[in-house]
C-alpha cells in the first residue's frame, strides 16, 4: 500500500471501530447490529456450500474441505447472533415484505450496500457472486481482507459488551467467531499462494486491501451522514425458526458475504 492508502486504512478502520463498539455497547442500536451480522453470516452459507461442491467438481479436494468447514462455521455464526436476537425479543425482518423504493423513490437503503457497491467496483455482483462463474482469486482476495479484518473487529466489539450475564454469554460466542474468522483468513491466504505464489498472493492482497480502504471510506461517509445510525435490519418479536439460522432472505445474495450488512464488518 501506498502512505495515503495506509493513512487512510487507519483513519477509516479507527472510525468504523468507534461506531461498531458503539453501536454494539448501547443496548438500543445493538439489535440491528446483530442483525446484520446473522444476515451475513447465514446468508454466506449456501454460496460456501456451492463453491465447496465446485472445488470438489474441480479435483481440489483440500479447498473443498475447506469451504465446507467454513460454511459449517458461518452456519453457526448465524445461530449465535439470532439467539442473541431472541434474547432481545428481536429477529431480523422480513426482506420479501420490503418495498424496492421508499415512497420518494429512492431504493431502500436496506437493500443496499454503500461499502460491497465500492468494494466490488467495476464488477457485476449479481454475475461475480454467482458460484459456478465466480473467479477464484476474486472470492479468495475479497474474502481473504473481510475474514482477516472481521475476527480483529469481533473482539473489539465483544470487549465493548456490558458485564450483564446476557452480554457476556454473548461476548464468548463473539470470540469464538473471531477464532473461527482467523481460521478462515489463514486457509484463504494459503489457498491464494498455492495459486499465485508469495509474491503473487502479496500483490492480490494488496489489491483487495486497497479496495476495502476506498470502501471503508464510502461506508464511513454514509454513516456519519445518519449519525452513526445504521438501517433497520430488526423487529421485535422471535420466530419459532430462529434457532436454525437464516439463509439468504430474498434470494438474490444481496445480503451475503460479511459485513455483513456492511462489514465490521460489512
Amino acid at each position: 500500500m501506498n502512505l495515503l492508502t495506509q493513512v487512510l486504512h487507519l483513519v477509516g478502520s479507527g472510525a468504523t471501530a468507534y461506531i461498531t463498539a458503539a453501536n454494539m455497547r448501547d443496548p438500543k442500536s445493538r439489535p440491528n447490529l446483530l442483525a446484520g451480522f446473522q444476515l451475513a453470516e447465514s446468508g454466506s452459507v449456501p454460496f460456501l456450500e456451492a463453491l465447496s461442491q465446485r472445488a470438489a467438481n474441480e479435483g481440489d479436494d483440500w479447498l473443498a474441505e475447506k469451504l465446507a468447514k467454513h460454511a459449517q462455521d458461518e452456519r453457526r455464526h448465524g445461530q449465535i447472533f439470532a439467539h442473541a436476537l431472541k434474547q432481545l425479543n428481536k429477529q431480523v425482518i422480513d426482506f420479501k415484505s420490503l418495498p424496492q423504493e421508499t415512497r420518494d423513490g429512492k431504493p431502500d437503503e436496506r437493500r443496499r450496500s454503500p461499502f460491497f457497491e465500492a468494494y466490488y467496483e467495476g464488477y457485476d455482483v449479481k454475475e461475480i457472486f454467482s458460484p459456478d462463474r465466480m473467479d477464484w482469486l476474486v472470492f479468495m482476495g475479497s474474502t481473504y481482507i473481510l475474514e482477516l479484518d472481521a475476527c480483529k473487529d469481533f473482539v473489539r466489539m465483544a470487549n465493548a459488551l456490558p458485564d450483564d450475564p446476557v452480554s457476556q454469554n454473548l461476548k464468548k460466542g463473539m470470540m469464538s467467531i473471531a477464532k473461527d474468522e482467523e481460521g478462515h483468513a489463514s486457509y484463504l491466504q494459503e489457498a491464494i499462494e498455492r495459486r499465485l505464489g508469495y509474491f503473487g498472493a502479496e500483490a492480490l492482497i494488496t489489491e483487495w486491501r486497497t479496495r476495502k480502504v476506498n470502501a471503508m471510506v464510502a461506508m464511513v461517509t454514509n454513516l456519519l451522514k445518519k449519525g452513526g445510525q445504521m438501517p433497520s435490519l430488526a423487529m421485535d418479536g422471535v420466530p419459532s425458526e430462529v434457532a436454525e439460522g437464516m439463509l439468504d432472505p430474498d434470494g438474490t445474495g444481496e445480503v451475503t458475504g460479511k459485513v455483513t450488512a456492511e462489514p465490521i464488518a460489512a
